[in-house]
């Protein structure tokens, strides 16, 4: 398939190109995005990380020169995230692979709660409260027996 230019006078674009590529939030920066802050402000931080895949009301995309430059308020604090795997990383092996699909099956397995033994027989319910009456055999027992 031949890529065809979209109109006159645009030779660089072709369809299925992105019609902007997201530019710096910055005034009169024109570099493309590269990094996409946001705020915490219940924890007083600044977020720095990679570019969001979605355009935020409330974030703002920033070029490098402007993202290595970043400062925060007085009492907030900064975190930057890794645009991508760190090349001092550790290769992930099939066995952390098995290991993680184990522990996502057994999250995903609920928990089986059975009636509490020992506990007398409900005999009525209101919302999340039980009325209970002692079984049969528990009658007359002392309670720590």
């Amino acid at each position: 398939m031949v890529s065809r230019p979209v109109g006159p006078g645009l030779p660089g674009r072709h369809r299925g190109e992105p019609v902007n590529p997201r530019r710096c939030s910055r005034p009169a920066c024109k570099r493309a995005a590269v990094y996409t802050l946001t705020y915490v402000y219940r924890d007083s931080t600044a977020v720095l990380g990679p570019l969001a895949a979605y355009v935020e009301p409330h974030c703002y995309d920033l070029c490098t020169a402007h993202a290595d430059r970043l400062t925060a308020p007085r009492g907030w604090e900064v975190v930057r995230l890794p645009l991508g795997p760190a090349d001092d990383a550790e290769e992930v092996t099939a066995d952390d692979l098995e290991a993680l699909a184990n522990a996502v099956r057994e999250a995903a397995v609920p928990e089986q709660h059975g009636e509490p033994v020992g506990q007398g027989v409900e005999v009525g319910r209101r919302g999340h409260l039980r009325v209970l009456r002692s079984a049969p055999g528990e009658r007359g027992r002392p309670a720590g027996s």
